[in-house]
């Protein structure tokens, strides 16, 4: 029976551990100098390694070679999850005093040691604080908080941190052409995103990838439960140009091929988050949007959050247009037009600005940034003063949100807009300001059939 790819591929010296180069050389400096210490601690994430440098330092103490097939009788590994009652630790106690059949050292290795109970941890609490000169420890786990500071302080510890994502595909790449395998670079490099730091993990999900034929991105897409990078794109695009109704159709079809709404939405936020690591300029809609994605698998019903999170943003072009295009290959800029004399430029017909106008400009400020128009909707406007648009706030919080440079020059690009005027915008702190009342606009048919898909039916009831 063959084995599986992590167990062939597990380390068998510290110089082959890769990625906590700050815990091998520390242990390999210290068996250089013969410094034995009589308990370690390995704590940190799943598939990190702090099993097989439990062993590899086993045997290295010993001065014993280390292969998966050479187990030893001073060698002794212990499984604290099915070994956790005061019995077993008894007789652990009563086993160390027993010297060691032909190695220098007894080694004990426990996994999972937090798993042990009370009443187990003050059973080898004695033995850990003064063992036999010829025992050596060697505990492992995930959960280090739930130790007791008592046996910690008791250890020398090692705290094993996740890979980095490079490192960890650089080795799925060895391993690929160390077994001959057809694999992708993009895929493997989603497949150690996947993994999350864990080398074993990682390598796992290869090797099941590897049973379907070559390792694609789209095997992987498939294995992992992703959409693919064009069911993403298509989102994108759809949240820009298109109607709310076939925004939700797109997302329905994805969810009817069995992908789940919290897969889609981590997706969609890598996307994001590439571009602003890319360097694409970064606004309130879209970091607005980012951290909605980032909260929809703590959601109560993820499917209907991220519909109706995508159906905020639709109509936001300045939000999400930008990670469309980043998502593809970028062509050189065109240089701009020499810009024409002062006098050539036609001026916008001019209309009031005042209080008649302020109705149609949040109108439109609601159907290109709603999270703003939220914002100003509660400000009590002054139009006293030409060329000056100043907007009293009862609340410090929005008038701090209205001052932010990127939300005052959108304001400013709509009353230019509408009325022809170029306006400077400030907002002001009274705690006695009050918003005028502005008549909201009828829900339109498209908007009602929206409400409907989502919930299961609606009637609009007259008032």
């Amino acid at each position: 029976m063959g084995k599986a790819l992590y167990r062939v591929y597990r380390p068998k010296k510290l110089t082959e551990v890769v990625g906590q180069e700050h815990i091998t050389q520390t242990l390999s400096n210290a068996l250089k100098q013969g410094r034995i210490n009589h308990a370690y601690l390995l704590t940190g994430p799943r598939g990190t390694g702090k099993t097989s440098v439990a062993r590899i330092l086993a045997h290295a103490i010993n001065d014993l070679p280390y292969t998966d097939d050479s187990p030893h009788m001073d060698i002794i590994e212990i499984d604290a999850a099915s070994n956790r009652r005061i019995d077993e630790i008894r007789e652990l106690r009563e086993r160390v005093y027993v010297a060691p059949t032909s190695a220098k050292y007894k080694v004990y290795i426990i996994d999972e040691v937090h798993m042990l109970t009370r009443e187990a941890f003050n059973a080898l609490l004695k033995t850990l604080e003064e063992p036999p000169e010829h025992v050596v420890f060697i505990l492992a786990t995930t959960d280090a908080h739930k130790l007791p500071p008592t046996i910690i302080s008791r250890t020398q510890r090692f705290s094993f941190k996740p890979v980095a994502e490079a490192q960890v595909t650089e080795r799925l790449q060895q391993i690929a052409k160390q077994e001959k395998l057809s694999a992708e670079p993009l895929a493997l490099k989603l497949l150690a995103e996947h993994g999350e730091g864990s080398f074993r993990d990682s390598i796992s999900l290869m090797d099941q990838a590897a049973s379907q034929g070559k390792i694609t991105t789209e095997t992987v897409g498939h294995l992992l439960g992703l959409p693919s990078d064009s069911s993403i794109r298509q989102l994108l695009e759809l949240m820009t140009d298109a109607q709310p109704g076939q925004l939700i159709q797109a997302l329905g079809a994805l969810y009817d091929q069995g992908y789940q709404a919290v897969a889609i939405a981590k997706r969609l936020a890598g996307y994001l988050r590439q571009n602003i690591m890319d360097g694409q300029a970064v606004d309130q809609d879209s970091l607005a949007l980012l951290s909605g994605l980032i909260e929809v698998p703590a959601a109560y019903d993820p499917e209907r959050a991220l519909e109706v999170l995508l159906l905020r943003y639709h109509a936001q072009p300045a939000s999400v247009a930008e990670p469309v295009q980043a998502s593809q290959p970028q062509s050189q800029p065109e240089p701009p037009p020499a810009a024409k004399p002062a006098e050539s430029v036609p001026k916008a017909e001019q209309k009031p600005l005042d209080a008649s106008s302020w109705p149609e400009i949040l109108r439109v400020l609601k159907q290109r940034h709603n999270t703003l128009c939220g914002v100003v909707r509660m400000a009590e406007p002054d139009f006293s003063e030409p060329g000056m648009l100043r907007l009293a706030f009862a609340f410090a919080f929005h008038q701090k949100r209205l001052n932010e440079n990127a939300n005052r020059e959108k304001l400013a690009d709509i009353i230019q807009e509408l009325t022809g005027q170029a306006v400077r915008i400030e907002g002001l702190l009274n705690s006695q300001a009050k918003p005028p009342e502005v008549e909201p606009a009828p829900p339109s048919e498209e908007n009602l059939t929206v409400i409907s898909n989502i919930f299961g039916g609606a009637e609009l009831v007259e008032s």
